[in-house]
C-alpha cells in the first residue's frame, strides 16, 4: 500500500531549512567581521580577532628595550590566548543576538 506524501508539510520543511541556512550565512558573514581587540595583561601586545577566530593583526605597543626575548614571547601568549576567548565570547554574543530564534545544537 503506498503512502502519500503531505505535500504541504515537504513544503514546510523545505522553507524552514531554507530560512535556516540563510541566518547561517549572515551569521558566518558576520563574525567574519565582527572584531575583537585585546592586550596582554602587562599591555606590551595587542591583538585584533574576529569572531570566527582569526587573528587578523597583532601590535607591538611601547618600548621592548630592556625586555627579555621570554617576556616578550610570554607577552604574545597571554593576548593570543585571550583573542581565542575573546573571539568565542563573540560567536557566542553573536549567536544571541543574530540566532536566537533557533536553539543551540550543543544544547
Amino acid at each position: 500500500m503506498p503512502r502519500e506524501i503531505d505535500e504541504a508539510w515537504v513544503d514546510e520543511a523545505i522553507a524552514r531549512y531554507r530560512r535556516i541556512e540563510s541566518a547561517q550565512a549572515e551569521f558566518d558573514r558576520a563574525a567574519a567581521i565582527m572584531a575583537v581587540t585585546v592586550r596582554s595583561s602587562d599591555g606590551t601586545v595587542e591583538v585584533d580577532v574576529t569572531a570566527t577566530g582569526v587573528i587578523t593583526d597583532v601590535r607591538i605597543l611601547g618600548s621592548l628595550h630592556g625586555r627579555t626575548g621570554r617576556e616578550l614571547s610570554a607577552a604574545v601568549t597571554a593576548a593570543v590566548t585571550a583573542a581565542t576567548e575573546a573571539a568565542r565570547w563573540a560567536r557566542e554574543k553573536l549567536r544571541a543576538e543574530a540566532l536566537a530564534d533557533y536553539p543551540s545544537l550543543a544544547d
